[in-house]
C-alpha cells in the first residue's frame, strides 16, 4: 500500500506541475503538451526505479570488491544516499523534465530575439572531471538518438506543428534522449556523489532507461496522431511494388530467397559461428585420434523428440535420491541415457532413433563444460552435487537456444555460474549450520529448473532470486566484518596502551620493588586500569596523572596524604576493569591494610624520619591508618562480611585467574611460539616487508599440513605497529589469530600464499579450458587468450 500511495502522490504531483507555469500556447496545444509530459513521467517511473536499483547493486558490489577501506566506505556512503533519496530523486527528475517542457515554451519566444553577445567575465581552467561527466551525458543523448531516430523524427515534426515552428531536432525535444540525459545528470548532481559513482549512475541510465524509450515515444506519437496531428506523416518511404511479372520470375524468387536466407543467418549473430567452430574442433579432435564419428544408421531425432527425451530423463532422475545420480555425467553416459529414452517404447525390430551430428556435438560440449567446472570445485562437496543436478536442464537450454554458446549474458550461463560460485564459496568453504538456508535455497532453485521447461524467462527469474539471496548474505557478512575490524582496532589500541602502562609500572618497580599481593595487583589489574585511562584520556591528562600518583603512593614513592581517598581511588579503578564491588573492596582492604605495603617517608615536626625508623608503630600513627576514618569503615562494612574475608593467598589466586581487560580465551595471539621481526630469516623478512604493503581485502589460501585441507581467508585488517592481523571468512567470521611475522613464516614454508585477483568468472575459466583442451586434442598450437576465451 505504501508504494501505491507513493505512486499516486508522485503522479498527482507530476500532473499538478504541468500547470506551474502559465500556458503560452492555444488550449489544444497546451493540453497535448501537458498530456505528453504526463505520459512521459508515468512511462519513465519504472525504468528509473530499475536504474536506481541496479546502481545501488553495483555500488554494493564495488564496495565488496574494494581493496582499500576508504574506497569501500565511499561506495557504501554513495549507496546509502541512493537508497535514502529514491523518492526525492524521482520527484526532482520529474521537475527537471517539466523544466525541459517549459524551456520549449521559452525557446520559441527567445528564438525570434537576437541573442546578445555576453562578454567574458572571467577565465578559468577546464575541470577534467566536469568535462568527463559532460561528455558522458552527450554520448548518452547521441546513443539514444541513434537508437530511436525514426520515431524521434516523427515526434519532432508533430511537436513542431503544435508550436508552429520548423521541425525540431532530437537534441531540442523536451522528451528526447538529450533532454532526459541532462535531467538525470542534474538530478544526480544533487546526491553529491564522487565522479566515478556519478558516471556509474549514467551508465545505469544508459542500460535501463534509454532502451525503454521506444514505447514512450510510440505512445506520445499515438496520442498526437489520435488528436489529428499529421495523420499522413511517414518518416520512411513505402517500398515500391514489384510488377506481377517480376514477382513470378523464378530467378528473382530464388535471389530473394537467398537474400532472406543470408539475412536470417546474419540475424542469428555469432552464436551459430561459435557453435560451428566448436564442432569443427571436435571433428578435428576425433580425426586426430582416428575416431571419426560415423553417420547415424537410424532415423535422427527431431528437436521436439530430443526435448521430450531430456524431459523424461530429468523426471526419472528427480525421483532418484542416491548420490550417484547427482554426479556430473560424462558425454558417453549422457548419450547412452538419451538414446535409451528415445527408443524406450520401440519394438525390437524397429528402426532406432539416433542423435544427429549437431545434437551429439551439443551433448558432448555441454558435458565437457560441466567437467571443466567440476574440476574447479571441491570433490564430493555440495557444489558438485548441485552442478550435477543442473546438467540436464542446461543441456535442454543449450539444445533449444544456440545463443547459450555465444552470449556471456545468457541467463542460463549466468545462473550456472552463480550456482557454481555460490556453492563453492559459501557452501563448500563452510561446514556449519549457518549455511543451511543457502543450501536449501539453492536446492529449491535447482529443483525448480528441473521441473519447468527451459526458457530464458525462467532463468532470468532464478538469477534475480539467487542474486537477491546472495546480496543479503554479503551484506550480513560485511556487517560482521566491520564489527570485527572495529573490535580488532580497539584491542590493538588497548594492547599498545597496556604495554605503555606496563613499562611505566616496570620503571617504578625498579625504584621500589614490591612483593606479595601488591606485585600481583600491579601486574594483573592496576596495569589494565592505567591502560584504560590512557586510552580514554591520554597520557598528559589529569586523570592519568592522578592514577600514576596512586601507583607511586602504593609503591611508597610518594607519601599517603589521604588514606581514604587512596582507597577509594584504588577501589574505583579496579571496578572500572570489571572487578565486582565486593572483590574490589576485599583487594583494597587487604592491600592497604597489609604490612607489605611500603610507606613513604613520613614527615614529623617538619623533618623526614630517619631511614629504618618504624613509622607505623608510633602513638600518633596507628599500624593501619586507613581504617581509622568512620566513613571508610561504613563503606567497606557494606561490601564485606565479618569473618569471611579471604586471605592474601586466596586473593592473589583470584587475581591470577581474573580475565584481563579486553581479553578472551580465543584472543590470545601468542598461543603459538612468539615470532619477532628480528628472528626472521632474510627470505621471511623480505616477505614481511612485502606484506606491510598488501591492501586490505586481499585473499590468502592456507594449507593444513596435517589434513591437507585448503581454506581461503580475507585479510580484513592489520596493524603495522603491532603486526596483529585480522582474517575473516567469506561470511565475516573471524579466523584464527595471527600476526605478520607468523604469516611471513607460513608463506615461506609453503603453507600459505596470496591469491591473485581473478577478473574472469568461474564459467569463463571453464570455457577457456574447454577450448584450450579441444585445440590441444586437435593438434593445434596454443591459441591466443582472446581466441580461446571467445565462448
Amino acid at each position: 500500500m505504501n508504494n501505491v500511495e507513493k505512486d499516486r502522490r508522485h503522479t498527482s504531483a507530476c500532473q499538478e506541475s504541468t500547470h506551474t507555469t502559465p500556458p503560452r500556447w492555444p488550449a489544444r496545444a497546451q493540453r497535448l503538451l501537458d498530456a505528453s509530459f504526463t505520459q512521459c513521467a508515468t512511462s519513465l517511473r519504472e525504468p528509473l526505479r530499475q536504474c536506481l536499483a541496479k546502481c545501488e547493486q553495483q555500488l554494493f558490489m564495488l564496495a565488496e570488491r574494494a581493496r582499500l577501506p576508504a574506497e569501500q566506505q565511499d561506495c557504501l556512503v554513495s549507496r546509502q544516499r541512493v537508497l535514502q533519496d529514491r523518492v526525492l530523486f524521482e520527484q526532482r527528475f520529474a521537475s527537471r523534465l517539466q523544466a525541459e517542457f517549459n524551456h520549449l515554451s521559452r525557446s520559441a519566444v527567445e528564438k525570434s530575439e537576437t541573442p546578445a553577445v555576453k562578454p567574458w567575465q572571467s577565465l578559468e581552467l577546464l575541470d577534467t572531471l566536469e568535462q568527463e561527466c559532460s561528455m558522458a551525458v552527450e554520448q548518452l543523448g547521441i546513443r539514444g538518438e541513434s537508437r530511436h531516430s525514426e520515431v524521434l523524427q516523427d515526434l519532432g515534426y508533430r511537436i513542431a506543428v503544435l508550436m508552429g515552428a520548423p521541425p525540431l531536432e532530437a537534441s531540442t525535444l523536451p522528451l528526447g534522449p538529450h533532454a532526459l540525459a541532462r535531467a538525470f545528470h542534474e538530478t544526480s548532481n544533487e546526491l553529491k556523489l564522487p565522479v566515478g559513482h556519478h558516471l556509474l549512475m549514467l551508465q545505469s541510465f544508459d542500460q535501463h532507461v534509454i532502451p525503454s524509450l521506444a514505447p514512450l515515444y510510440e505512445a506520445v506519437n499515438a496520442l498526437l496522431l489520435g488528436d489529428g496531428i499529421l495523420p499522413q506523416l511517414r518518416s520512411t518511404p513505402l517500398p515500391r511494388q514489384l510488377s506481377q511479372h517480376r514477382r513470378g520470375t523464378p530467378e528473382i524468387a530464388t535471389e530473394a530467397a537467398d537474400a532472406a536466407s543470408r539475412k536470417s543467418v546474419a540475424a542469428q549473430g555469432d552464436s551459430i559461428e561459435v557453435l560451428e567452430s566448436l564442432r569443427d574442433l571436435l571433428a578435428q579432435q576425433r580425426a586426430h585420434h582416428g575416431s571419426n564419428g560415423a553417420e547415424p544408421a537410424g532415423r535422427t531425432a527431431s528437436e521436439d523428440e530430443l526435448q521430450t527425451a531430456l524431459g523424461a530423463l530429468q523426471h526419472h532422475l528427480a525421483q532418484v535420491t542416491d548420490k550417484a545420480s547427482r554426479e556430473i555425467r560424462s558425454a558417453q553416459r549422457l548419450r547412452e541415457e538419451l538414446l535409451a529414452q528415445l527408443n524406450v517404447d520401440k519394438p525390437g525390430g524397429a528402426l532406432h532413433t539416433e542423435l544427429s551430428g549437431e545434437q551429439n556435438d551439443t551433448v558432448e560440449l555441454v558435458a565437457m563444460l560441466f567437467e571443466q567446472l567440476g574440476q574447479q570445485l571441491k570433490q564430493g562437496g555440495d557444489a558438485q552435487a548441485l552442478l550435477g543436478d543442473m546438467q540436464l536442464p542446461v543441456l535442454r537450454m543449450a539444445a533449444a537456444d544456440h545463443e547459450f554458446f555465444e552470449k556471456n549474458e545468457h541467463p542460463a550461463r549466468q545462473v550456472l555460474d552463480a550456482v557454481a560460485v555460490a556453492a563453492s564459496e559459501w557452501l563448500d568453504d563452510n561446514d556449519d549450520a549457518t549455511t543451511r538456508p543457502l543450501a536449501e535455497k539453492l536446492g529449491q532453485l535447482v529443483q525448480r529448473v528441473n521441473q519447468e521447461p527451459p526458457s530464458t524467462g525462467l532463468y532470468t527469474t532464478l538469477l534475480a532470486d539467487i542474486e537477491h539471496h546472495l546480496g543479503l548474505l554479503t551484506r550480513k557478512a560485511q556487517t560482521a566484518e566491520r564489527r570485527h575490524v572495529e573490535a580488532a582496532k580497539g584491542r590493538d589500541r588497548l594492547d599498545q596502551a597496556r604495554r605503555q602502562a606496563a613499562d611505566m609500572i616496570a620503571d617504578r618497580i625498579t625504584q621500589s620493588p614490591p612483593d606479595g599481593l601488591l606485585r600481583t595487583v600491579l601486574d594483573r589489574a592496576w596495569s589494565d586500569v592505567l591502560a584504560l585511562t590512557l586510552l580514554r584520556h591520554g597520557r598528559d591528562s589529569d586523570p592519568f596523572k592522578a592514577q600514576l600518583a596512586v601507583t607511586d603512593q602504593l609503591l611508597g614513592l610518594l607519601p599517603i596524604e589521604d588514606p581514604l581517598a587512596l582507597q577509594m581511588e584504588v577501589m574505583a579503578g579496579l571496578q572500572q576493569i570489571g572487578m565486582h564491588t565486593q572483590e574490589a573492596s576485599q583487594v583494597t582492604r587487604q592491600l592497604l591494610g597489609s604490612p607489605h605495603v611500603p610507606q613513604a617517608p613520613s614527615v614529623q615536626n617538619g623533618k623526614p624520619s630517619p631511614p629504618g625508623a618504624d613509622t607505623t608503630k608510633t602513638p600518633d600513627s596507628p599500624r593501619y591508618p586507613s581504617i581509622q576514618h568512620p566513613r571508610h569503615e561504613a563503606v567497606f562494612a557494606n561490601n564485606s562480611s565479618p569473618g569471611t574475608a579471604p586471605g592474601i593467598i586466596d586473593l592473589a589466586d583470584r587475581l591470577q585467574r581474573h580475565q584481563r581487560l579486553g581479553k578472551h580465551d580465543d584472543d590470545d595471539i601468542r598461543s603459538t611460539p612468539d615470532i619477532t621481526a628480528s628472528s626472521l630469516s632474510p627470505q621471511q623478512a623480505q616477505i614481511h616487508s612485502r606484506l606491510l604493503k598488501v591492501p586490505f581485502g586481499t585473499w590468502f589460501e592456507f594449507l593444513d599440513p596435517e589434513t591437507g585441507k585448503r581454506t581461503q581467508r580475507k585479510l580484513a585488517w592489520f596493524s603495522p605497529v603491532s603486526g596483529n592481523i585480522l582474517f575473516v571468512t567469506r561470511r565475516g567470521i573471524r579466523g584464527n589469530p595471527m600476526n605478520l611475522c607468523q604469516l611471513a613464516c607460513a608463506i615461506a614454508d609453503g603453507q600459505a600464499h596470496e591469491l591473485s585477483q581473478q577478473n574472469d568468472s568461474m564459467l569463463d575459466r571453464a570455457w577457456h579450458n574447454l577450448t584450450h583442451s579441444l585445440r590441444q586434442g586437435a593438434g593445434h598450437p596454443r591459441a591466443s587468450k582472446h581466441e580461446s576465451e571467445r565462448p
